[in-house]
């Protein structure tokens, strides 16, 4: 999923700090600003007290009904907008929900506020209920969005308003055959080259993680390097864990793996364990994923002096055969002279 904002810096960091605290304690997130402060939660009915976030398995064409609390903690009245939006995985690995002006097709699709627009007064709290209605086509799997309240105010550099967030997040399984699973995308490995001829280098493995199931998932990861016939096995150090991916997303890995020697042609394996988080939060293995892609790996730096040394020992072959051509020459030459002489000696004598 993509998200375009044309907003302010103090905008951003506002957008941010509202996402970070999406299932905090207790289930609340809060904004303070001077005398402008307000905070969300859910609401305590038959789903229970004080969660941390919304989560539901609806089947489709099924609908509920739920609330969230508004509390106003600042010094003057506040009017915030309401409404639902997607939510997405950012490069950075963090949840974030579209803005009011992108479309979303799912759960902020699916998710309605009784109010557009609610006002609370200083100290007070507003309950805000929403329903969501599942449509009788939704794709089995998890969904994931959020409700939001937001904050519009006018800024103060270049005239830009600056629109403050505070949402609580709605995790939704789609009733259905729930098919997760990742695979790895585009694997390639890049050796270095090591300086000293006969010493390790290192190599970077990069590859992108794809969640071709309907199911949200992270990931444990290994990767590992090594040479021909499994020799020379590295794996790497502290490859951090995927962030949850929503069905569809994908995720770059780059992971540089030290020790490795340039041992002609490497081996690059990328195992994953996919982590499948359930309805009450606990966190399950699945079967892991493996995926293996080779590149060649030519410790020049030795093959020069190899070559080097062949050409030493040719060299010194080729200019000891001269030296015997040389010798054998010289030796034949003077033969040829003494027969030569010989023969003048004995022609002399006999005349």
């Amino acid at each position: 999923m993509l998200c375009t904002r044309q907003i302010s810096r103090t905008v951003v960091v506002a957008l941010l700090a509202s996402i970070a605290l999406l299932g905090a304690s207790a289930g609340t997130a809060v904004a303070a600003d001077d005398d402008v402060a307000w905070a969300v939660r859910t609401a305590s009915n038959k789903f229970g007290a004080d969660r941390q976030n919304y989560r539901y398995t609806l089947n489709p064409g099924g609908s509920i009904r739920d609330g969230l609390i508004v509390v106003n903690h600042g010094k003057k009245p506040i009017d915030l907008a309401v409404y639902a939006a997607d939510g997405f995985t950012t490069d950075g690995g963090q949840l974030d929900l579209l803005t009011e002006d992108v479309e979303s097709t799912n759960v902020g699709a699916w998710v309605h506020a009784d109010k557009a627009k609610v006002r609370v007064l200083p100290g007070e709290s507003v309950q805000v209920p929403f329903r969501l209605t599942l449509p009788e086509n939704a794709t089995p799997g998890d969904y994931l969005g959020g409700i939001i309240t937001s904050l519009t105010q006018a800024g103060a550099v270049d005239g830009m308003n600056v629109d403050r967030r505070l949402a609580m997040r709605i995790r939704l399984r789609a009733g259905g055959d729930l098919e997760p699973g990742l695979m790895v995308v585009d694997p390639h490995v890049s050796p270095g080259g090591p300086s000293n001829p006969f010493g390790a280098a290192g190599a970077t493995v990069d590859y992108t993680i794809r969640n071709t199931g309907n199911a949200i998932l992270a990931a444990k990861q290994d990767v590992a390097v090594t040479g021909p016939f499994g020799l020379f096995r590295v794996a790497a150090a502290d490859v951090p864990d995927a962030p949850e991916l929503l069905p569809g997303e994908e995720w770059q890995v780059s992971v540089p793996v030290d020790g490795v020697r340039p041992a002609v042609r490497l081996a690059a394996t990328v195992t994953l364990t996919p982590l499948m988080t359930d309805a009450s939060g606990s966190v399950s293995p699945l079967d892991e994923v493996e995926t293996t892609t080779h590149a060649w790996a030519m410790p020049w730096a030795l093959l020069v002096l190899i070559v080097v040394v062949v050409a030493l020992v040719v060299g010194g072959v080729v200019v000891t055969r001269r030296r015997r051509a040389e010798a054998r020459r010289r030796e034949d030459e003077r033969v040829r002279e003494a027969v030569a002489q010989a023969v003048r000696e004995s022609a002399g004598a006999a005349q």
